[in-house]
Protein backbone atom coordinates (compact mmCIF):
# COMPACT_ATOMS: atom_id res chain seq x y z
CA UNK A 1 0.00 0.00 0.00
CA UNK A 2 1.83 3.42 -0.89
CA UNK A 3 2.53 5.53 2.05
CA UNK A 4 0.28 8.54 2.83
CA UNK A 5 2.57 11.85 4.28
CA UNK A 6 1.61 15.48 4.43
CA UNK A 7 -2.45 17.24 4.42
CA UNK A 8 -3.85 13.69 3.39
CA UNK A 9 -2.53 11.32 6.12
CA UNK A 10 -4.12 14.41 8.21
CA UNK A 11 -7.23 14.18 6.54
CA UNK A 12 -7.32 10.19 6.31
CA UNK A 13 -10.22 9.84 9.20
CA UNK A 14 -8.67 6.04 9.55
CA UNK A 15 -4.74 6.85 9.83
CA UNK A 16 -4.78 10.04 10.76
CA UNK A 17 -3.81 10.81 14.74
CA UNK A 18 -3.78 14.70 13.86
CA UNK A 19 -2.33 16.17 17.29
CA UNK A 20 -0.32 12.98 18.37
CA UNK A 21 2.18 12.01 15.66
CA UNK A 22 5.07 11.78 17.83
CA UNK A 23 8.26 14.23 16.47
CA UNK A 24 10.42 11.41 14.38
CA UNK A 25 6.86 10.52 12.67
CA UNK A 26 6.22 14.63 11.74
CA UNK A 27 9.80 14.73 10.11
CA UNK A 28 9.34 11.18 8.34
CA UNK A 29 5.62 11.53 7.11
CA UNK A 30 5.73 15.51 6.04
CA UNK A 31 3.95 16.57 8.64
CA UNK A 32 6.08 19.45 10.19
CA UNK A 33 4.26 22.54 10.32
CA UNK A 34 0.97 21.46 9.86
CA UNK A 35 0.26 20.52 13.13
CA UNK A 36 0.54 22.47 16.52
CA UNK A 37 4.19 21.91 18.25
CA UNK A 38 2.81 20.36 21.42
CA UNK A 39 2.22 16.35 21.15
CA UNK A 40 -0.97 15.20 22.26
CA UNK A 41 -1.36 11.72 23.32
CA UNK A 42 -4.72 9.84 22.69
CA UNK A 43 -6.01 10.24 26.07
CA UNK A 44 -5.62 13.88 25.76
CA UNK A 45 -7.65 14.15 22.71
CA UNK A 46 -10.00 12.61 24.72
CA UNK A 47 -10.39 15.50 27.42
CA UNK A 48 -10.47 18.24 24.32
CA UNK A 49 -13.31 16.07 23.14
CA UNK A 50 -15.07 15.64 26.17
CA UNK A 51 -14.96 19.08 27.31
CA UNK A 52 -16.17 20.31 23.82
CA UNK A 53 -18.77 17.93 23.69
CA UNK A 54 -20.03 18.52 27.09
CA UNK A 55 -20.42 22.95 26.33
CA UNK A 56 -22.83 22.08 23.65
CA UNK A 57 -26.01 23.24 24.76
CA UNK A 58 -28.69 20.64 24.08
CA UNK A 59 -28.06 16.40 22.89
CA UNK A 60 -28.62 16.97 19.16
CA UNK A 61 -25.61 19.82 19.02
CA UNK A 62 -23.80 17.25 20.72
CA UNK A 63 -24.91 14.49 18.11
CA UNK A 64 -23.89 16.63 15.24
CA UNK A 65 -20.30 17.18 17.08
CA UNK A 66 -19.61 13.67 17.65
CA UNK A 67 -21.14 12.91 14.26
CA UNK A 68 -17.94 15.00 12.86
CA UNK A 69 -15.61 13.57 15.00
CA UNK A 70 -16.29 10.07 13.61
CA UNK A 71 -15.80 11.51 10.19
CA UNK A 72 -12.72 13.40 11.06
CA UNK A 73 -10.43 11.09 13.67
CA UNK A 74 -12.64 7.14 13.61
CA UNK A 75 -9.94 6.11 16.14
CA UNK A 76 -10.41 9.24 18.57
CA UNK A 77 -14.12 8.68 18.18
CA UNK A 78 -14.63 5.14 19.04
CA UNK A 79 -11.64 5.41 22.03
CA UNK A 80 -14.31 8.35 23.60
CA UNK A 81 -17.07 6.55 22.79
CA UNK A 82 -15.95 3.18 24.61
CA UNK A 83 -14.36 5.23 27.44
CA UNK A 84 -17.41 6.91 28.08
CA UNK A 85 -19.94 4.51 26.84
CA UNK A 86 -23.05 5.52 29.59
CA UNK A 87 -22.41 9.29 28.49
CA UNK A 88 -22.07 9.30 24.81
CA UNK A 89 -24.61 6.47 24.07
CA UNK A 90 -27.71 7.92 24.69
CA UNK A 91 -26.33 10.61 22.23
CA UNK A 92 -25.50 8.32 19.19
CA UNK A 93 -27.72 6.39 19.76
CA UNK A 94 -31.49 6.50 21.34
CA UNK A 95 -32.99 9.03 22.52
CA UNK A 96 -31.10 11.13 20.30
CA UNK A 97 -30.80 9.76 17.65
CA UNK A 98 -34.38 9.47 17.68
CA UNK A 99 -34.24 13.39 17.59
CA UNK A 100 -31.44 12.93 14.82
CA UNK A 101 -33.13 11.33 12.28
CA UNK A 102 -36.51 13.98 12.18
CA UNK A 103 -33.77 16.42 11.55
CA UNK A 104 -31.42 14.26 9.29
CA UNK A 105 -32.21 16.29 6.04
CA UNK A 106 -31.65 19.97 7.94
CA UNK A 107 -28.29 18.58 10.11
CA UNK A 108 -26.71 16.72 6.64
CA UNK A 109 -23.19 17.54 6.54
CA UNK A 110 -21.39 14.69 4.68
CA UNK A 111 -22.67 10.81 2.69
CA UNK A 112 -22.52 8.33 5.22
CA UNK A 113 -23.38 4.63 3.64
CA UNK A 114 -25.20 3.51 0.48
CA UNK A 115 -28.62 4.51 -0.42
CA UNK A 116 -31.15 2.19 -2.99
CA UNK A 117 -34.09 3.47 -4.67
CA UNK A 118 -36.70 2.45 -7.07
CA UNK A 119 -34.84 3.85 -10.05
CA UNK A 120 -31.62 1.32 -9.13
CA UNK A 121 -33.81 -1.76 -10.13
CA UNK A 122 -31.36 -4.34 -11.94
CA UNK A 123 -27.96 -2.36 -10.73
CA UNK A 124 -27.67 -2.70 -7.08
CA UNK A 125 -25.25 -5.72 -8.02
CA UNK A 126 -22.69 -3.41 -9.67
CA UNK A 127 -23.87 -0.59 -7.46
CA UNK A 128 -22.25 -2.45 -4.59
CA UNK A 129 -18.99 -2.18 -6.39
CA UNK A 130 -19.15 1.49 -5.37
CA UNK A 131 -18.81 0.53 -2.22
CA UNK A 132 -15.00 1.22 -1.13
CA UNK A 133 -14.52 -1.73 1.38
CA UNK A 134 -14.92 -5.41 0.00
CA UNK A 135 -14.57 -7.41 2.99
CA UNK A 136 -18.25 -6.21 4.45
CA UNK A 137 -19.54 -8.36 7.36
CA UNK A 138 -22.35 -6.31 9.15
CA UNK A 139 -24.71 -4.81 7.13
CA UNK A 140 -27.48 -2.63 9.14
CA UNK A 141 -30.64 -1.77 6.45
CA UNK A 142 -33.54 -0.15 6.43
CA UNK A 143 -36.12 1.31 4.52
CA UNK A 144 -37.29 3.91 7.29
CA UNK A 145 -40.94 3.53 7.38
CA UNK A 146 -41.13 2.53 11.44
CA UNK A 147 -37.98 4.61 12.54
CA UNK A 148 -38.35 4.38 16.65
CA UNK A 149 -41.96 5.41 17.89
CA UNK A 150 -41.83 7.94 14.94
CA UNK A 151 -43.44 6.48 12.08
CA UNK A 152 -42.21 7.23 8.51
CA UNK A 153 -39.35 9.46 8.24
CA UNK A 154 -38.29 7.78 4.81
CA UNK A 155 -34.74 8.61 4.07
CA UNK A 156 -33.91 10.42 7.45
CA UNK A 157 -34.23 6.85 8.55
CA UNK A 158 -30.45 6.70 7.26
CA UNK A 159 -29.29 7.83 11.27
CA UNK A 160 -30.63 3.91 12.16
CA UNK A 161 -28.16 2.17 10.52
CA UNK A 162 -25.33 4.83 11.10
CA UNK A 163 -25.82 4.53 14.85
CA UNK A 164 -26.70 0.65 14.81
CA UNK A 165 -23.21 -0.04 13.52
CA UNK A 166 -21.12 2.94 15.70
CA UNK A 167 -22.81 0.35 18.39
CA UNK A 168 -21.73 -2.66 16.81
CA UNK A 169 -18.01 -1.22 16.62
CA UNK A 170 -17.99 0.49 20.21
CA UNK A 171 -19.86 -2.38 22.07
CA UNK A 172 -18.89 -5.63 20.22
CA UNK A 173 -15.20 -4.65 18.57
CA UNK A 174 -16.29 -5.15 15.39
CA UNK A 175 -13.95 -4.19 12.62
CA UNK A 176 -14.98 -0.25 11.02
CA UNK A 177 -14.10 -1.09 7.42
CA UNK A 178 -16.26 -3.92 7.57
CA UNK A 179 -19.58 -2.50 8.21
CA UNK A 180 -22.13 -1.02 6.27
CA UNK A 181 -25.08 0.83 6.96
CA UNK A 182 -28.06 0.99 4.23
CA UNK A 183 -30.96 3.39 3.54
CA UNK A 184 -33.63 1.22 1.01
CA UNK A 185 -35.19 4.31 0.13
CA UNK A 186 -38.55 3.31 -1.58
CA UNK A 187 -40.61 6.60 -0.90
CA UNK A 188 -42.24 8.14 2.19
CA UNK A 189 -45.87 8.41 2.81
CA UNK A 190 -44.86 11.43 5.19
CA UNK A 191 -46.24 14.24 2.76
CA UNK A 192 -44.37 16.73 5.16
CA UNK A 193 -40.70 15.55 4.25
CA UNK A 194 -41.60 15.34 0.40
CA UNK A 195 -42.88 18.77 0.50
CA UNK A 196 -39.46 19.73 2.47
CA UNK A 197 -37.22 21.27 0.46
CA UNK A 198 -34.08 20.33 1.98
CA UNK A 199 -34.94 16.42 1.99
CA UNK A 200 -32.61 14.14 0.29
CA UNK A 201 -34.84 11.33 -0.46
CA UNK A 202 -36.57 9.81 -3.40
CA UNK A 203 -39.18 12.26 -3.29
CA UNK A 204 -42.53 9.52 -4.00
CA UNK A 205 -44.91 7.73 -2.53
CA UNK A 206 -44.07 4.57 -0.97
CA UNK A 207 -43.70 1.80 -3.68
CA UNK A 208 -45.52 -1.23 -2.22
CA UNK A 209 -46.56 -5.08 -3.57
CA UNK A 210 -44.31 -6.79 -5.88
CA UNK A 211 -41.96 -3.52 -6.78
CA UNK A 212 -41.09 -3.26 -3.14
CA UNK A 213 -40.18 -7.32 -2.82
CA UNK A 214 -38.94 -7.88 -5.95
CA UNK A 215 -36.12 -4.80 -4.76
CA UNK A 216 -35.71 -6.33 -1.09
CA UNK A 217 -34.97 -9.37 -3.43
CA UNK A 218 -32.65 -8.46 -5.77
CA UNK A 219 -30.66 -6.15 -2.77
CA UNK A 220 -30.37 -9.74 -1.13
CA UNK A 221 -29.32 -11.70 -3.89
CA UNK A 222 -26.20 -9.05 -4.60
CA UNK A 223 -25.48 -9.57 -1.12
CA UNK A 224 -24.68 -12.96 -1.65
CA UNK A 225 -22.85 -12.05 -4.63
CA UNK A 226 -20.58 -8.73 -3.57
CA UNK A 227 -20.64 -9.64 0.06
CA UNK A 228 -20.78 -13.43 0.63
CA UNK A 229 -20.34 -13.72 4.78
CA UNK A 230 -22.27 -10.08 5.37
CA UNK A 231 -24.69 -10.45 7.97
CA UNK A 232 -28.03 -8.41 7.09
CA UNK A 233 -29.59 -7.19 10.09
CA UNK A 234 -33.11 -5.85 8.94
CA UNK A 235 -34.02 -2.54 11.10
CA UNK A 236 -37.50 -0.65 12.03
CA UNK A 237 -39.46 -2.12 9.14
CA UNK A 238 -43.32 -2.26 9.45
CA UNK A 239 -44.66 -5.09 11.57
CA UNK A 240 -45.91 -6.73 7.97
CA UNK A 241 -42.80 -6.10 6.03
CA UNK A 242 -40.25 -7.19 9.31
CA UNK A 243 -42.58 -10.63 9.55
CA UNK A 244 -42.91 -11.19 5.60
CA UNK A 245 -39.15 -10.84 4.98
CA UNK A 246 -37.91 -12.42 8.02
CA UNK A 247 -39.42 -15.01 7.55
CA UNK A 248 -38.85 -15.45 3.53
CA UNK A 249 -34.89 -14.94 4.36
CA UNK A 250 -34.33 -16.16 7.68
CA UNK A 251 -33.58 -19.95 6.55
CA UNK A 252 -31.36 -18.97 3.30
CA UNK A 253 -29.07 -16.49 4.17
CA UNK A 254 -27.00 -14.70 7.10
CA UNK A 255 -29.93 -12.42 8.45
CA UNK A 256 -32.10 -11.32 11.71
CA UNK A 257 -34.94 -8.92 12.29
CA UNK A 258 -33.26 -6.54 15.75
CA UNK A 259 -37.24 -5.15 16.47
CA UNK A 260 -38.47 -8.71 16.38
CA UNK A 261 -35.66 -10.64 17.85
CA UNK A 262 -33.06 -8.45 18.83
CA UNK A 263 -35.94 -6.74 20.90
CA UNK A 264 -36.88 -10.66 21.99
CA UNK A 265 -33.21 -11.59 23.34
CA UNK A 266 -32.94 -8.77 25.62
CA UNK A 267 -36.55 -8.80 27.17
CA UNK A 268 -36.19 -12.39 28.02
CA UNK A 269 -32.91 -11.88 29.75
CA UNK A 270 -34.69 -8.88 31.73
CA UNK A 271 -37.60 -11.32 32.63
CA UNK A 272 -34.87 -14.22 33.46
CA UNK A 273 -33.10 -12.07 35.80
CA UNK A 274 -35.65 -10.26 37.03
CA UNK A 275 -37.19 -13.56 38.83
CA UNK A 276 -33.67 -13.26 41.26
CA UNK A 277 -35.78 -10.52 42.81
CA UNK A 278 -39.03 -11.19 42.64
CA UNK A 279 -38.44 -15.02 43.81
CA UNK A 280 -40.71 -16.16 41.22
CA UNK A 281 -40.06 -19.44 39.02
CA UNK A 282 -39.62 -18.65 35.39
CA UNK A 283 -41.75 -21.27 33.95
CA UNK A 284 -44.35 -20.26 36.06
CA UNK A 285 -44.85 -16.65 34.85
CA UNK A 286 -47.95 -14.97 33.11
CA UNK A 287 -46.86 -12.12 30.93
CA UNK A 288 -49.07 -9.55 29.42
CA UNK A 289 -47.82 -7.15 26.85
CA UNK A 290 -49.55 -4.31 25.60
CA UNK A 291 -49.19 -3.39 21.84
CA UNK A 292 -49.32 -6.42 19.33
CA UNK A 293 -46.42 -5.42 16.84
CA UNK A 294 -43.87 -7.08 15.38
CA UNK A 295 -41.12 -6.02 18.84
CA UNK A 296 -44.41 -7.60 21.35
CA UNK A 297 -45.16 -10.30 19.49
CA UNK A 298 -41.59 -11.05 18.62
CA UNK A 299 -40.42 -11.64 22.15
CA UNK A 300 -43.43 -13.25 22.96
CA UNK A 301 -42.51 -15.89 20.31
CA UNK A 302 -38.73 -16.12 21.88
CA UNK A 303 -40.38 -16.07 25.89
CA UNK A 304 -42.88 -19.35 24.28
CA UNK A 305 -39.43 -21.31 23.31
CA UNK A 306 -37.70 -20.26 26.39
CA UNK A 307 -40.83 -22.01 28.46
CA UNK A 308 -40.99 -24.86 26.18
CA UNK A 309 -37.56 -25.58 27.14
CA UNK A 310 -38.83 -25.28 30.81
CA UNK A 311 -40.93 -28.22 29.94
CA UNK A 312 -44.40 -26.86 29.09
CA UNK A 313 -46.18 -27.97 25.72
CA UNK A 314 -46.53 -25.11 23.31
CA UNK A 315 -50.07 -24.52 23.80
CA UNK A 316 -49.49 -24.10 27.49
CA UNK A 317 -46.38 -21.55 27.32
CA UNK A 318 -48.65 -19.33 24.88
CA UNK A 319 -51.35 -19.50 27.12
CA UNK A 320 -48.69 -17.40 29.91
CA UNK A 321 -48.98 -14.47 27.14
CA UNK A 322 -51.56 -12.23 26.89
CA UNK A 323 -52.10 -9.09 24.43
CA UNK A 324 -53.49 -6.21 24.35
CA UNK A 325 -53.72 -3.77 21.55
CA UNK A 326 -56.02 -1.09 21.04
CA UNK A 327 -59.13 -2.71 20.75
CA UNK A 328 -58.27 -4.40 24.01
CA UNK A 329 -57.49 -7.30 25.31
CA UNK A 330 -56.76 -9.85 22.41
CA UNK A 331 -59.13 -12.66 22.37
CA UNK A 332 -60.51 -15.34 19.45
CA UNK A 333 -63.58 -13.78 19.39
CA UNK A 334 -62.18 -10.60 17.53
CA UNK A 335 -61.88 -10.61 13.77
CA UNK A 336 -59.37 -8.05 13.17
CA UNK A 337 -56.19 -9.79 14.17
CA UNK A 338 -52.92 -10.47 12.19
CA UNK A 339 -51.39 -13.84 11.33
CA UNK A 340 -48.57 -13.09 14.19
CA UNK A 341 -51.27 -11.84 16.28
CA UNK A 342 -53.25 -15.40 16.23
CA UNK A 343 -51.26 -17.79 18.57
CA UNK A 344 -51.96 -15.22 21.16
CA UNK A 345 -55.69 -15.07 21.13
CA UNK A 346 -57.06 -16.90 24.03
CA UNK A 347 -60.31 -17.95 24.76
CA UNK A 348 -61.55 -14.92 27.05
CA UNK A 349 -64.02 -12.51 27.09
CA UNK A 350 -62.41 -8.99 26.04
CA UNK A 351 -61.82 -6.56 27.82
CA UNK A 352 -60.50 -2.82 28.76
CA UNK A 353 -56.17 -2.71 29.61
CA UNK A 354 -56.53 -2.37 33.64
CA UNK A 355 -59.65 -5.21 33.56
CA UNK A 356 -57.56 -7.29 31.43
CA UNK A 357 -54.75 -6.64 34.28
CA UNK A 358 -56.95 -7.46 37.15
CA UNK A 359 -58.87 -10.69 35.17
CA UNK A 360 -55.17 -12.02 33.94
CA UNK A 361 -53.49 -11.52 37.36
CA UNK A 362 -49.91 -11.03 35.20
CA UNK A 363 -46.56 -11.26 36.94
CA UNK A 364 -44.60 -9.13 33.86
CA UNK A 365 -45.83 -5.99 31.98
CA UNK A 366 -44.24 -5.60 28.71
CA UNK A 367 -44.86 -2.20 26.93
CA UNK A 368 -44.01 -2.48 23.03
CA UNK A 369 -46.38 1.05 22.23
CA UNK A 370 -44.47 3.74 20.99
CA UNK A 371 -47.40 5.35 22.54
CA UNK A 372 -46.42 7.47 25.80
CA UNK A 373 -48.13 7.37 28.53
CA UNK A 374 -50.17 4.25 28.35
CA UNK A 375 -48.73 2.63 31.83
CA UNK A 376 -51.10 5.05 33.99
CA UNK A 377 -51.00 5.42 37.77
CA UNK A 378 -53.90 2.68 37.82
CA UNK A 379 -52.32 0.65 35.70
CA UNK A 380 -49.04 0.40 37.83
CA UNK A 381 -51.05 0.20 41.25
CA UNK A 382 -53.30 -2.56 39.80
CA UNK A 383 -49.75 -4.33 38.93
CA UNK A 384 -48.71 -3.36 42.06
CA UNK A 385 -51.62 -4.46 44.21
CA UNK A 386 -51.31 -8.09 42.45
CA UNK A 387 -47.44 -8.69 43.05
CA UNK A 388 -45.25 -8.13 45.95
CA UNK A 389 -42.47 -6.97 43.08
CA UNK A 390 -44.24 -6.14 40.20
CA UNK A 391 -42.02 -6.24 36.99
CA UNK A 392 -42.81 -3.14 34.43
CA UNK A 393 -40.85 -3.10 30.75
CA UNK A 394 -41.59 0.29 28.87
CA UNK A 395 -39.54 -0.65 26.36
CA UNK A 396 -40.79 1.90 23.86
CA UNK A 397 -38.20 4.73 22.45
CA UNK A 398 -37.14 6.89 22.41
CA UNK A 399 -37.66 8.34 26.03
CA UNK A 400 -40.48 10.56 25.07
CA UNK A 401 -42.33 7.44 23.81
CA UNK A 402 -42.02 5.38 26.99
CA UNK A 403 -44.96 4.29 28.28
CA UNK A 404 -43.73 5.36 31.98
CA UNK A 405 -40.54 6.74 33.43
CA UNK A 406 -38.76 4.97 36.07
CA UNK A 407 -40.26 7.56 38.89
CA UNK A 408 -43.50 6.80 38.05
CA UNK A 409 -42.76 3.33 37.99
CA UNK A 410 -41.32 3.54 41.58
CA UNK A 411 -43.72 6.03 43.07
CA UNK A 412 -46.77 4.18 42.17
CA UNK A 413 -45.63 1.02 43.07
CA UNK A 414 -44.41 2.60 46.45
CA UNK A 415 -40.73 1.70 45.46
CA UNK A 416 -41.59 -2.19 44.36
CA UNK A 417 -41.48 -2.44 40.59
CA UNK A 418 -38.42 -4.03 39.06
CA UNK A 419 -38.32 -1.58 36.13
CA UNK A 420 -36.87 -1.03 32.90
CA UNK A 421 -36.90 0.82 29.76
CA UNK A 422 -35.49 1.05 26.48
CA UNK A 423 -34.28 4.28 27.05
CA UNK A 424 -31.73 5.66 29.87
CA UNK A 425 -33.72 6.82 32.82
CA UNK A 426 -31.71 8.38 35.86
CA UNK A 427 -31.42 7.01 39.38
CA UNK A 428 -35.08 7.34 41.43
CA UNK A 429 -34.25 8.00 45.51
CA UNK A 430 -37.66 7.30 47.20
CA UNK A 431 -37.69 7.17 51.18
CA UNK A 432 -34.63 6.95 51.50
CA UNK A 433 -33.69 4.13 48.70
CA UNK A 434 -32.29 4.58 45.83
CA UNK A 435 -33.13 2.56 42.91
CA UNK A 436 -30.93 1.95 39.42
CA UNK A 437 -33.54 1.99 36.67
CA UNK A 438 -32.33 -0.84 33.92
CA UNK A 439 -32.08 -0.06 30.76
CA UNK A 440 -33.33 -3.18 28.31
CA UNK A 441 -31.48 -1.77 25.32
CA UNK A 442 -30.87 -4.07 22.24
CA UNK A 443 -27.41 -2.75 22.24
CA UNK A 444 -26.64 -5.51 24.41
CA UNK A 445 -27.42 -8.02 22.52
CA UNK A 446 -27.12 -7.44 18.38
CA UNK A 447 -23.49 -6.47 18.47
CA UNK A 448 -22.90 -10.12 20.00
CA UNK A 449 -25.14 -11.51 17.92
CA UNK A 450 -23.17 -9.88 14.86
CA UNK A 451 -19.45 -10.70 16.52
CA UNK A 452 -20.34 -14.51 17.18
CA UNK A 453 -21.21 -15.04 13.59
CA UNK A 454 -18.87 -13.25 11.95
CA UNK A 455 -15.99 -15.55 14.14
CA UNK A 456 -18.42 -18.36 13.46
CA UNK A 457 -19.01 -17.51 9.70
CA UNK A 458 -22.52 -18.63 10.46
CA UNK A 459 -24.50 -19.35 7.75
CA UNK A 460 -28.12 -18.50 9.45
CA UNK A 461 -28.84 -16.85 12.74
CA UNK A 462 -31.34 -19.77 14.69
CA UNK A 463 -33.93 -19.52 17.17
CA UNK A 464 -31.39 -21.31 19.69
CA UNK A 465 -28.88 -18.56 19.18
CA UNK A 466 -31.07 -15.78 20.46
CA UNK A 467 -32.28 -18.00 23.09
CA UNK A 468 -28.55 -18.56 24.28
CA UNK A 469 -27.48 -14.67 23.93
CA UNK A 470 -30.43 -14.44 26.14
CA UNK A 471 -29.24 -16.78 28.61
CA UNK A 472 -25.35 -15.25 28.22
CA UNK A 473 -26.88 -12.03 29.03
CA UNK A 474 -28.92 -12.65 32.11
CA UNK A 475 -25.86 -14.55 33.35
CA UNK A 476 -23.84 -11.37 33.39
CA UNK A 477 -26.28 -9.31 35.86
CA UNK A 478 -24.12 -9.49 39.07
CA UNK A 479 -25.59 -9.82 42.78
CA UNK A 480 -24.63 -5.78 42.88
CA UNK A 481 -27.21 -5.58 39.96
CA UNK A 482 -29.51 -7.44 41.50
CA UNK A 483 -29.47 -5.35 45.46
CA UNK A 484 -30.08 -1.86 42.85
CA UNK A 485 -32.74 -3.56 41.55
CA UNK A 486 -31.17 -3.59 37.94
CA UNK A 487 -31.66 -6.76 35.79
CA UNK A 488 -28.90 -5.78 32.96
CA UNK A 489 -25.68 -5.55 33.84
CA UNK A 490 -23.99 -1.57 33.38
CA UNK A 491 -23.05 -0.25 30.05
CA UNK A 492 -19.48 -0.01 30.95
CA UNK A 493 -19.23 -3.79 31.06
CA UNK A 494 -20.84 -4.17 27.66
CA UNK A 495 -17.90 -4.99 25.43
CA UNK A 496 -17.38 -7.69 28.25
CA UNK A 497 -20.70 -8.78 27.69
CA UNK A 498 -21.19 -8.97 24.02
CA UNK A 499 -18.04 -11.44 23.74
CA UNK A 500 -19.52 -13.89 26.18
CA UNK A 501 -22.68 -13.73 24.20
CA UNK A 502 -20.92 -13.66 20.89
CA UNK A 503 -18.74 -17.34 22.43
CA UNK A 504 -22.36 -18.61 23.32
CA UNK A 505 -23.90 -17.82 19.67
CA UNK A 506 -20.65 -19.30 17.97
CA UNK A 507 -20.57 -22.27 20.17
CA UNK A 508 -24.99 -22.72 19.25
CA UNK A 509 -23.65 -22.47 15.22
CA UNK A 510 -20.48 -25.11 15.58
CA UNK A 511 -23.37 -27.58 17.34
CA UNK A 512 -25.68 -26.85 15.03
CA UNK A 513 -23.20 -27.37 11.87
CA UNK A 514 -23.99 -23.85 10.48
CA UNK A 515 -20.74 -22.93 11.21
CA UNK A 516 -17.64 -22.27 8.72
CA UNK A 517 -15.53 -21.73 11.19
CA UNK A 518 -14.89 -24.21 13.92
CA UNK A 519 -13.36 -24.20 17.38
CA UNK A 520 -12.94 -27.74 19.24
CA UNK A 521 -11.61 -25.64 22.38
CA UNK A 522 -14.04 -22.61 22.17
CA UNK A 523 -14.13 -19.66 19.84
CA UNK A 524 -13.32 -17.40 23.45
CA UNK A 525 -9.63 -16.72 22.16
CA UNK A 526 -10.53 -15.57 18.42
CA UNK A 527 -13.16 -13.38 19.43
CA UNK A 528 -11.16 -11.58 21.59
CA UNK A 529 -7.88 -11.99 19.38
CA UNK A 530 -10.42 -10.16 16.42
CA UNK A 531 -11.97 -7.17 18.13
CA UNK A 532 -11.42 -3.42 17.26
CA UNK A 533 -9.40 -1.96 20.19
CA UNK A 534 -8.63 1.91 19.10
CA UNK A 535 -5.77 2.84 19.60
CA UNK A 536 -3.01 4.32 17.65
CA UNK A 537 -0.84 2.67 15.89
CA UNK A 538 3.29 3.00 16.45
Amino acid sequence: MTQVTGRPLLNDRVRTKSTAFSRAEREALGLRGLVPYNVADLETQKMRVLENMRRKEHDIERYIFLTALQERNQTLFYRTVIDHIEEIMPLIYTPTVGQACKEFAHIFRKPQGFYITPDDRGEINNMLDNWPEKDVRVIVITDGQRILGLGDLGANGMGIPIGKLALYIACAGIQPHQCLPIMLDVGTSNAELRNDPLYLGYPHERIQGDAYTGLVEEFVNAVQVKFPKALIQFEDFQTPNAYRLLNTYRDEVLCFNDDIQGTAAVALAGVYASTRISGKNFGDLKIMFLGAGSAATGIADLICAALEKEGLSNEDARKRLWFVDVEGLVVESRTDLMPHNLPYAHDHTGSDFVTAIQAIKPDVLIGATGAPGTFTEEVIKTMAELNERPTIFALSNPTTSAECTAAQAYEWSEGRAIFASGSPFAPVTLNGVTHRPAQGNNAYIFPGIGLGAIISEAKVISEEMFLGAASALAAEVTDEDIAEGAIYPRLPMIRDVSAKIAERVADVAQQEGVAGVTAPDGFGHLIRGYMYDPVYST
